[in-house]
């Protein structure tokens, strides 16, 4: 059995983390089984999360891990994507994981509205998953110097939102009326799309974009019928529970 190592449970989804939750997800999905551990940093292969043990190994990264997975149990999730499709979908992960991402973070980190909800979640990382005690406000300072080199904390917030709409309303568009991304059975880019937008749905803030993506009813319709068929029996582990 694969262990995942992920953060905490918190805001009633699986993770807070979207590439966490993409890899849960996954492992869903494909029917692996899994069982799931608090991660350290400490001992992280890549020093981030999430992270697996699996064949005696540590692996680290989602895609390498999720590519590894599917090289190792076959590929039943995406084995009939025409090359356009996987095109499609490679171009919206990464969208996603690379743009979308950092606006998740913006909200969480920048935003003191943002940050006076998730301060809670960090401190339940702490000294966990960051590996010893770090004051809070010197990790945030962390992130911001993060997102100011990234380049979205050059941003307001007001801009940051504007950015982030654009993607949402690309999934919104390109989604339809199919029941999943690509036609009416799930794939693979599933697992990305839909952790990314319960990330931003999950939000306790009341965001423009958390609005935003609210009012997209296929979306809506979509995490729904992903969530009913893929972690309907999901709750949270006894010890983070509360």
């Amino acid at each position: 059995m694969i262990t995942l190592y992920q953060t905490p449970v918190a805001w009633g989804t699986p993770n807070l983390s979207p590439f966490c939750f993409k890899l849960e997800s996954y492992l869903r999905m494909a029917g692996i089984p899994y069982s799931v551990k608090l991660a350290s940093l400490a001992t992280a292969p890549k020093g981030k999360v999430p992270y697996v043990e699996i064949d005696g190994k540590l692996m680290g990264d989602s895609q390498f891990i999720i590519d590894y997975l599917k090289n190792k149990h076959g590929d039943s999730l995406d084995a009939k994507l025409t090359p356009e499709q996987l095109a499609i979908g490679h171009t919206i992960r990464r969208m996603l994981e690379e743009c979308t991402y950092w606006y998740i973070v913006y909200m969480r980190w920048v935003d003191e509205e943002g940050w006076r909800a998730y301060t809670p979640v960090v401190e339940s990382m702490v000294p966990g998953v960051v590996g010893g005690p770090v004051p809070l406000t010197a990790l945030r300072q962390k992130m911001l110097q993060i997102l100011h080199d990234q380049g979205t904390g050059r941003h307001t917030m007001e801009e940051v939102q504007v950015l982030a709409k654009a993607d949402i309303s690309a999934i919104a568009t390109l989604m339809g009326n199919k029941s999943f991304l690509l036609g009416d059975e799930p794939s693979s880019f599933d697992a990305v799309v839909y952790s990314f937008l319960v990330s931003i749905i999950a939000n306790p803030v009341d965001t423009e974009l958390k609005q935003y993506t609210l009012s997209q009813e296929n979306l809506v319709r979509y995490c729904a019928r992903f969530k009913a068929r893929f972690f309907a029996n999901w709750k949270p582990p006894e010890s983070q529970a509360a």
